[in-house]
């Protein structure tokens, strides 16, 4: 580890609040992973909270509002919406928002329409017509899949319930998977597409390309990227383009004293190997977590660094 950034030592004790995801996801466990590691290195009587959430814009507002000091938010680029007052922020802006380090996550949000209906693109579906029973998140103006799923939908000129279909909407991932696989929704916009359900269904649908103009919008309004999904991903499907849904942004203010900020991001790069070690079971593209963990990577944000974060990253020996 020679030429490596120094531990940080932390003579005070802290008081913190984190905010993760319902409580058994990813998010939760980074905020766990963090917790213990600030814990080891701040004074004997250091407490540190772990708030439940869920993991999307009520994570982004919890921590402009103050009720957190950190918290962590997934698609990481949907935060940048935040700063300047776009999408669900239009009422309430944040551009005191920093970011501490990104947990990289590859991920995509994928529109999948059962073989049935007879449709392989956009174009196709909107000739069609079709009656889709869609199965997604809640679109409540928190959880970004269920935003991201209708603003897609909404943009591509797609009429679910004016075509006589409707949405099966749940909270989590794994609720619309069932309906998909109980045969009770014809269509999927999802994300975690790591997941083994979507090989489970995948052979039984076709997953859309979503078109480019429609990506175009939704990146100049929002700041949502594109991002392409690989060649037989899904078995038999070449590459396409679709929204990207990737990475776990550590989310904080530029409040937050500099050096916890710069502990924090020393946790991240420095001791990575406890959080990838809890995912090295699955194959890196099926991982909720992309291991391995690469520490300039994750010092790229989509929204500025904290001043004390950057100073970790800016002395990294891949970075001088």
């Amino acid at each position: 580890m020679t030429g490596r950034p120094e531990e940080p030592r932390i003579r005070r004790s802290l008081t913190l609040h984190l905010k993760g995801d319902w409580g058994t996801a990813n998010l939760h466990r980074v905020c766990g992973w963090i917790a213990q590691e600030l814990t080891d290195r701040s004074g004997p009587h250091t407490r540190i909270a772990i708030w439940n959430g869920r993991g999307f814009s009520d994570s982004v507002r919890a921590v402009g509002r103050g009720e957190v000091d950190i918290a962590m938010t997934t698609p990481a680029a949907f935060a940048t919406a935040a700063l300047d007052a776009r999408g669900v922020y239009r009422d309430e802006s944040f551009p005191e928002l920093r970011a501490l380090g990104v947990v990289p996550q590859r991920d995509r949000l994928v529109v999948g329409v059962h073989k049935s209906v007879g449709a392989t693109t956009f174009a196709e579906l909107r000739d069609l017509k079709p009656a889709l029973t869609v199965a997604t998140s809640v679109d409540d103006g928190v959880n970004h899949v269920g935003l991201a799923a209708h603003a897609l939908l909404d943009r591509a000129g797609i009429d679910v319930p004016g075509w006589g279909g409707g949405f099966l909407a749940d909270e989590r991932p794994f609720e619309s998977f069932e309906h998909v696989l109980a045969g009770r929704a014809n269509a999927v916009v999802h994300e975690a597409v790591m997941l083994p359900h979507w090989q489970r269904f995948g052979p039984d649908f076709d997953f859309l390309e979503v078109e480019p103009e429609v990506l175009a919008a939704l990146e100049a309004d929002f700041g949502w990227p594109a991002a392409t999904v690989d060649d037989e991903f899904f078995p038999g499907r070449s590459a396409f383009r679709t929204l990207d849904f990737s990475d776990f942004l550590v989310l904080t203010r530029s409040d937050l004293p500099d050096d916890v900020a710069h502990a924090i991001a020393w946790i991240l790069g420095e001791t990575r190997h406890l959080i990838e070690q809890q995912y090295r079971h699955l194959p890196p593209e099926r991982s909720p977590i992309t291991y391995p963990l690469d520490p300039p990577t994750m010092g790229r944000s989509p929204i500025p660094l904290h001043p004390g974060a950057a100073r970790y990253y800016d002395a990294l020996p891949e970075n001088r």
